[in-house]
């Protein structure tokens, strides 16, 4: 019975009849896209909700870290351009992401791939 839950596709001689082939959870079962296989375009569909929660975070703190550097830089200049430096790459970061999702679903549309909607 182990074998054919951790098996993908796998020939045992002395199983009924001689050989008989056995699928594993992979192959067909709840994880694969539709019930295939998973390939690397579902583990990236997958991901991506992922992506873009760390995203949302990671902008969150950097604006957080630069507005905090930005307020008790205490007039030195150093500090006070490291706290706008840091302002201005979370927003350029922020800016980038949000255009790759929204090119990646222009492109989807427009090539008329099944690009999942992120929601």
């Amino acid at each position: 019975m182990i074998a054919k839950q951790l098996a993908q596709t796998l020939k045992l001689p002395w199983m009924e009849g001689g050989t008989e082939t056995i699928q594993g959870p992979l192959k067909g079962g709840a994880l694969g896209a539709g019930g295939g296989n998973i390939t690397l375009g579902t583990i990236i569909s997958r991901a991506m909700d992922f992506v873009f929660i760390f995203a949302g975070v990671g902008l969150f703190l950097m604006l957080l870290s630069g507005g905090f550097t930005f307020l008790t830089s205490a007039g030195d200049t150093k500090k006070l351009e490291q706290g706008k430096g840091r302002l201005t790459n979370a927003l350029l970061g922020f800016v980038i992401i949000f255009a790759a999702f929204w090119l990646v679903q222009a492109a989807g549309i427009i090539f008329g791939l099944d690009v999942k909607n992120f929601q």
